[in-house]
């Protein structure tokens, strides 16, 4: 991997790590749908802005079908479950959560025939479950009923992040990455626009949250999958996914220095399984020695 591609990860991952503790800010005072929507707005607003300065053209009609798919898969299902869950558990809690996305991205190309699911990949599946089970059992916050659903509506959310790669890969090779990030967001927007608009009477915005909604609809949605998308047209998909090993280390750092979050030895174990299930499932080795150039 070249290193402006390792700088770029890096990046990524700490932005995207970042986006817990904006939700946990926002996630209050605009409510899930509000904050999934005005988030998807602000993306699509600076992206369309970008396309019109870059003079991009926007993908064919044609096209538009399958980038909404990838817009609720994306964008759509995983703002709105995490969202929710910033309003139960720490950011720290959905950071990890979220590498949970890899095991079910290497799941749904097995399904589809695009990967084979060895017995390392199912033993890493199996430790995956378990450290999430660990990580909400053994965590500093108290465990209950509301707990138990926001830690299955982040796991869903990683779900839906890790089948939605299979066709965002897709979509970089069929598309230029701003106009598929731009299309993507629009259709998230217009989905979520009854559902903001719903939403709107009850919001309770502050000066924080309006400031953490604006980076997260400017720099970690629209800005950040623009990246991500042009990231993932040159580097290998088991390479872009490993990413999501460093975004729970920003998620949980962000949370406790920003909201004083506690972080304590009991989701040790539970974090340290789900990050050694991903690297078993995705055969990522940070150790391993990069064949020789030709």
């Amino acid at each position: 991997m070249k290193t402006r591609h390792f700088v770029q990860l890096i990046v990524l991952s700490a932005l995207w790590g970042a986006s817990f503790p904006l939700i946990r800010i926002a996630s209050p005072a605009f409510g899930p749908f509000g904050l999934a929507g005005l988030r998807c707005l602000l993306a699509a607003l600076v992206l369309g802005l970008l396309m019109r300065t870059m003079r991009h053209r926007w993908p064919a009609a044609a096209a538009w079908p399958r980038l909404a798919v990838l817009a609720l898969l994306t964008v759509v299902g995983p703002f709105v479950l995490f969202n929710w869950a910033g309003l139960v558990i720490p950011s720290g809690y959905s950071a990890v959560l979220n590498a949970t996305a890899p095991l079910f991205g290497v799941l749904g190309a097995a399904a589809v025939g695009e990967e084979r699911l060895s017995a390392r990949r199912l033993l890493g599946c199996a430790l995956g479950f378990v450290g999430v089970a660990l990580l909400v059992q053994l965590g500093p916050v108290a465990v209950d009923q509301r707990v138990v659903l926001a830690a299955l509506a982040c796991t869903a959310a990683a779900a839906s992040y890790g089948l939605g790669a299979i066709l965002m890969k897709r979509a970089t090779m069929a598309h230029q990455p701003l106009p598929a990030s731009a299309a993507v967001h629009v259709a998230a927007a217009l989905v979520l626009l009854l559902p903001l608009g719903v939403s709107a009477p009850a919001m309770r915005p502050t000066a924080g949250a309006w400031l953490a909604v604006a980076m997260l609809g400017c720099v970690t949605s629209g800005f950040m999958y623009w990246i991500s998308m042009r990231l993932m047209r040159e580097i290998s998909a088991s390479a872009a996914t490993s990413s999501a090993f460093m975004i729970p280390l920003f998620g949980v750092t962000w949370g406790g220095l920003f909201l004083g979050e506690p972080v304590t030895a009991g989701m040790l174990p539970g974090c340290a399984l789900i990050l050694l299930a991903t690297a078993l499932i995705t055969g990522f080795n940070p150790f391993r020695a990069a064949p020789p150039a030709p």
